[in-house]
């Protein structure tokens, strides 16, 4: 179960890919997800049949590229200052009102004219079938799960675990050296203000038989209040189930109660961010690393590689081991 939402392990770093699997059976595993539009269910990410369908048309790859640049992007944009502005430019209204704008505001809680283009840099829409979402040559999940491949990791004679211990400043006196991996703004107990992250919430309900016939259904319409429905035992082909556990998934802003799961990083926030940078570098026998420590959406493949860069860097001689 992906309790915290479903996570898929994709990555073109064979060394990464190869350091996880030295701690878990990873069995291959595509995602295809579904979006719910309307009355009309359509493949993602958008790609050739979807534009098919969505338009009514048979177009062939070259004859849709030439439909979407010539006739729905608006080629009046030449630099998009927001993430709107990005999506109209390379695929016009129609389908951005369909497929990004509603999930986007229910996923960022705010208008895309206030988020950075940077967001879309890689617009994911293809001209072929390819319906499988990522584009990594190792996708799989762990046969049994995530935690017993973290369960493995730790299982090391030089690392205790400490579960239910809150941090408190006087361990980094204690320690030679402290990685962490909090909210950087936590670190400094918020002092100069909240950075903006998000949080998800999520629904739990079971149903008998197969609810929705894919792991994940994103759900594209405004008036859906949430982002998307996952049915677990589809996330795991290889296991057989007669009913099926599924979460509607929830964002909303990040409280001081509630668990950070990703960053804003609007551009509002970039000055102080910048200054909550400046007193993590003058932090002595203090690194910030991972997608809270470093106020970055990252994947566990990005996280992972970063990790194993700066024990390397860190600890040469412990690195190989």
């Amino acid at each position: 179960m992906h309790v915290y939402g479903p996570h898929i392990f994709h990555i073109g770093d064979r060394e990464v890919w190869d350091y996880a699997n030295g701690f878990a059976q990873f069995l291959p595993y595509r995602n295809r997800a579904k979006n719910t539009v309307g009355s009309a269910v359509y493949s993602l990410p958008v790609n050739l049949h979807t534009i098919n369908q969505f338009f009514g048309k048979t177009f062939r790859a070259d004859e849709a590229r030439a439909f979407i640049e010539e006739t729905q992007a608006d080629r009046g944009i030449t630099d998009p200052q927001n993430f709107e502005e990005q999506a109209l430019r390379f695929v016009g209204p129609a389908l951005y009102e369909a497929f990004f704008k509603g999930y986007t505001e229910k996923q960022w809680g705010c208008s895309p004219q206030d988020l950075p283009a940077s967001i879309l840099k890689r617009l994911p829409l293809r001209f072929n079938y390819d319906d499988n979402y990522f584009a990594h040559p190792f996708q799989g999940v762990p046969k049994d799960g995530y935690t017993p491949m973290v369960e493995a990791i730790l299982d090391h004679p030089a690392i205790d675990v400490h579960l239910t211990t809150p941090y408190t400043a006087d361990m980094v006196d204690r320690a030679d050296h402290l990685i962490w991996t909090g909210a950087l703004d936590g670190y400094f107990g918020t002092r100069l203000g909240r950075l903006g992250y998000r949080t998800l919430d999520f629904g739990r309900f079971t149903h008998k038989g197969d609810y929705q016939g894919c792991a994940v259904m994103n759900y594209g319409d405004r008036a859906e209040p949430y982002m998307r429905i996952t049915e677990h035992k589809h996330f795991a082909p290889w296991e057989t189930h007669e009913g099926s556990v599924l979460y509607r998934e929830f964002s909303s802003a990040c409280g001081p109660d509630d668990i950070p799961y990703y960053p804003i990083r609007m551009v509002k926030e970039k000055s102080l961010l910048a200054r909550y940078e400046a007193l993590a570098a003058q932090e002595e026998g203090v690194s910030f690393l991972g997608r809270l420590g470093t106020y970055r959406h990252l994947d566990m493949d990005v996280t992972i590689r970063e990790a194993l860069d700066f024990s390397a860097g860190f600890c040469p001689r412990l690195s190989k081991d």
